[in-house]
């Protein structure tokens, strides 16, 4: 017998209904997303491969740099919910148990998973320079996981692989920690198509801006952010093409930011400390 899934007959019409159920606007932008993974079962997904991270890395658990992390992700947080909840986006933090942690790793990197799971290297902290550094990368990640990019990149791989291949997926990733990994690097790692990585771009820039208005909210100066990304693009290295890059092209990262200021200023001016 064949599957409801698989049958011609049904598929289109199921998928188009899920399509429909999936759609909610990303708060602060209104742009419109897909979404066919529970954000739950994502959470939860992320919670046992962060743990796995902290089992096998080195993590820095004392120090200036490791308390500077782990302050500015609470300020960043509390302000995140302030405004999640004052305008009707509490769903988007359900489940979420907030932790930062800071890695002993060379590597210029930070990164957030669903249910505020945060992580930086230590490479990233001479770029970041002081406090309001960390601010615009902590802006930036926690903005990945309150936009839920990461469902959207599992979703559009279900897309691709077939609407049954990816609910089997979302079936298995309960009971298989390795299929739970695979996915988690779907959703979080950097996919092998030119499709997918145009799609990566948009979150960037995505969360650039909200990026900005998070730290503006949390009393960061946001003005420090095109700074930031200035030191970043000069750390050296052969930059890929833009059609290429999980990232912006620097020029037109630069330039949103500019023209995002006035509003993230605004902000800022009303909760600075």
């Amino acid at each position: 017998m064949k599957s409801i899934l698989t049958s011609p007959k049904y598929f289109v019409p199921l998928f188009l209904i899920l399509l429909v159920y999936g759609c909610s606007k990303v708060p602060l932008t209104g742009r419109r997303q897909i979404r066919l993974m529970p954000e739950s079962t994502l959470i939860q997904a992320s919670s046992l491969s962060y743990q796995h991270v902290l089992d096998t890395a080195k993590i820095v658990k004392t120090g200036a740099q490791a308390e500077m992390v782990k302050r500015v992700g609470a300020r960043i947080a509390a302000a995140v919910e302030k405004y999640l909840k004052e305008n009707g986006f509490q769903s988007r933090i359900a489940g979420f148990n907030w932790q930062f942690n800071l890695i002993q790793d060379d590597n210029v990197n930070a990164w957030c998973m669903s249910g505020g799971k945060v992580a930086f290297y230590t490479g990233i902290m001479p770029i970041c320079k002081d406090e309001t550094g960390v601010a615009v990368v902590m802006g930036h990640e926690i903005a990945h996981a309150i936009a839920r990019h990461g469902n959207e990149r599992v979703s559009q791989s279900i897309v691709l692989q077939g609407l049954s291949t990816g609910i089997d997926f979302a079936l298995l990733m309960k009971e298989e920690p390795e299929t739970t990994r695979q996915i988690l690097n779907t959703a979080f790692g950097v996919g092998g198509q030119v499709g997918m990585l145009a799609f990566s771009r948009k979150h960037e820039s995505e969360s650039d801006e909200m990026g900005l208005l998070f730290m503006a909210m949390a009393g960061y100066d946001p003005s420090e952010a095109p700074k930031f990304w200035d030191r970043m693009n000069n750390i050296g290295g052969q930059r890929p093409p833009v059609m290429l890059s999980t990232h912006p092209d620097p020029g037109k990262r630069q330039a949103d930011l500019q023209a995002q200021l006035p509003k993230a200023m605004e902000i800022y001016n009303q909760n600075k400390r």
